[in-house]
């Protein structure tokens, strides 16, 4: 079954909106960071609970990538990314209205759910619109919009331009998705499956396993878990750890918006990548230079020009890795079953978010210095990188043989 797509006609204007859709996921996904100095104060939270309501939006993450993912399948690509803009608009902005903890929990949750919504259909879509050759390079573009989005964010903080005020974040965070979501809905070419093919939850979840795929499917997800978990331990925790580096906290604020701008041209690299004819070289390079990236931002001394460069390059390496793996997602599975397929991998990648910040909390807590926490992530990174190898070699071969 394909696409109803026109790929040179609609291709560009679906690309272009997946990538202003993913801008404004990468801001609301750093919201609450950047909101966080100023709202713990005003309602008077422990470290726990700021652990909590940060917690809370990655499990509402996990639940909204698998419920995307299969309303991509069932519903269409369009009708799950506008529902996903849809809810997290509307809970993102209803966070600025809280008064209690117990409220902000529970509405940092629902836009959790409506973010983790967004990605699987996003990835989809940015597949979709572009010809077999190209996908790759299509979907880095739509997931460099992901860490500009987060670097939009960090700047807004590191600026000040919230004015001081946390209610503004999530208040803007919520109308721009508000805003995309109409023209999405009226703008985005047709992308969506044909209702006497689309699969049921159990049968495209047997299709996923099935013994001609469980390989790949296993592959995918520990790479996708390792790979996120990386990533989420760095967003988390690189400020903090560079702070007790020596570094002021402003200097770390402005190493955290290189991470994320390294990792916006990072993204494009990956794709690149991943579209030429023999990638499983260049993405085997691609890993081996995040290991690299990493090692060096692990014994670089606390000065501050050779962290800017340091972090950038990290980010530019991890985020590269990082776009082939969402490339390669949506190349693992036939269309019936494609949306169900991204979103259960998206899920476990959220899995690992959670894992990273917990495993950076459980080496500081024993005593181990920031170097030694980053350089803890150089093994994970290559081992996601030998998984990410197999599951292109296995891709490779099944082109050849089709």
């Amino acid at each position: 079954m394909q696409t109803t797509i026109d790929h040179r006609s609609g291709g560009r204007r679906a690309l272009a909106l997946a990538f202003m859709a993913a801008v404004i996921e990468g801001f609301d996904l750093q919201a609450a960071g950047v909101a966080v100095p100023k709202l713990a104060p005003a309602f008077g939270l422990t470290p726990q609970q700021i652990g909590l309501f940060f917690s809370s939006a990655t499990i509402g993450l996990i639940f909204g990538a698998l419920a995307g993912g299969r309303i991509a399948d069932a519903w269409g690509r369009r009708s799950g990314l506008v529902l996903a803009l849809v809810t997290f608009g509307i809970f993102s902005a209803a966070t600025a209205y809280v008064t209690s903890f117990e409220q902000l929990v529970i509405m940092r949750f629902l836009t959790g759910v409506g973010l983790g919504g967004a990605l699987p259909n996003l990835v989809n879509i940015a597949a979709e619109s572009a010809d077999p050759g190209r996908r790759g390079r299509a979907v880095s573009i739509m997931y460099a919009g992901v860490p500009l989005g987060g670097a939009v964010a960090s700047g807004v903080a590191m600026l000040g331009l919230h004015g001081g005020d946390w209610h503004s974040i999530f208040l803007v965070g919520g109308i721009m998705p508000l805003l995309l979501a109409p023209a999405i809905h009226i703008l985005l070419p047709p992308l969506r499956v044909v209702k006497s093919d689309a699969k049921s939850t159990s049968g495209a979840l047997s299709s996923i396993l099935a013994p001609q795929t469980l390989l790949s499917t296993v592959a995918l997800w520990l790479s996708f878990f390792l790979g996120l978990l990386v990533v989420y331990l760095l967003l988390n925790w690189m400020p903090q750890l560079l702070v007790s580096r020596g570094l002021a906290r402003e200097e770390a604020s402005f190493v955290q918006i290189l991470f994320n701008l390294g990792g916006a041209a990072g993204s494009l690299v990956g794709g690149r990548m991943l579209d030429q004819k023999n990638p499983v070289m260049p993405v085997a390079l691609g890993f081996a230079a995040a290991a690299a990236a990493l090692l060096m931002l692990s014994l670089l001394p606390a000065h501050l020009g050779l962290t800017l460069m340091a972090g950038a390059l990290v980010g530019g390496a991890i985020l590269c890795v990082q776009a082939i793996l969402y490339g390669v997602a949506p190349q693992c599975y036939p269309f019936e079953i494609r949306g169900t397929g991204v979103g259960v991998a998206v899920s476990v990648g959220r899995l690992g978010s959670i894992a990273g910040p917990l495993l950076a909390g459980f080496l500081v807590a024993g005593g181990s210095s920031p170097s030694d926490v980053i350089f803890a992530l150089v093994p994970i990174t290559l081992l996601a990188g030998l998984t990410t190898v197999l599951l292109l070699v296995r891709r490779e071969r099944a082109l050849q043989a089709a």
